[in-house]
């Protein structure tokens, strides 16, 4: 197995910020430093990323409900806590993707670094559904813009699937992940996201799950998730 795969599947990072470890000279394999992500490893050899032994760990994937004011990261350096606080759990997790401090709902954290590269890669385009609440009531010809794509510093939008929930609510299923996008698209038609929320990760639902909250998911779950980045 090469090493960047090894570190993903140990629970140390996504295979990614794996590759980046790797070459910053911070792991070593059987007490010699390695920059060669696609270094072979095996069960045998013992691998260390700052001096701390990487071993297999059971996979495990967590829906939480992130409120207000949580960072999306493993670790927060500052006053603000981080989502993984919120998880009863001795494995080493990290969030699939990001959701903004202000903006609250669905977000999953694994160990699997393999399925969370899938997850979040653009070439899956795997689903993600928001419900936006907006400033001003936005116009049929509004939401038409919002589902047809429109135009973003970093280029047009994918086209997205938009229905309007309420006079200034609306949901959007997209299946791209820009920083901070659906903001950003908010602001393109003149208006400004007061609150969101997401409520679907692919197959998997925020449902009831209460503020703050969180549940590790069962293997049929993960399995559908799998299929949700096979395209």
């Amino acid at each position: 197995m090469r090493l960047a795969k090894f570190l993903a599947h140990g629970g140390v990072a996504s295979r990614r910020n794996a590759e980046k470890l790797v070459e910053g000279g911070r792991v070593a394999v059987n007490g010699e430093v390695v920059r060669d992500p696609a270094r072979d490893v095996g069960d045998a050899d013992e691998v260390r990323v700052d001096g701390g032994l990487v071993g297999t760990e059971p996979r495990e994937v967590w829906a939480v409900n992130k409120p207000a004011g949580v960072v999306s990261t493993a670790r927060e350096p500052g006053k603000r806590p981080a989502v993984v606080s919120l998880v009863d759990s001795t494995a080493r997790l990290y969030p699939v993707g990001r959701l903004d401090a202000d903006s609250t709902g669905l977000l999953l954290l694994t160990n699997d670094g393999e399925l969370a590269n899938r997850l979040t890669h653009p070439r899956y385009e795997v689903e993600k559904a928001y419900r936006a609440e907006l400033r001003r009531p936005p116009s049929d010809r509004d939401l038409e813009r919002l589902a047809k794509g429109v135009e973003l510093e970093d280029g047009m939008t994918a086209p997205a699937r938009v229905r309007r929930l309420g006079e200034r609510e609306v949901e959007l299923v997209l299946r791209e992940g820009r920083n901070r996008q659906v903001r950003r698209m908010a602001e393109a038609i003149d208006n400004e996201v007061v609150a969101l929320r997401r409520v679907r990760f692919g197959s998997v639902e925020l449902g009831s799950l209460s503020a703050g909250g969180a549940r590790r998911l069962e293997q049929v779950e993960i399995g559908r998730l799998w299929e949700d980045a096979e395209s």
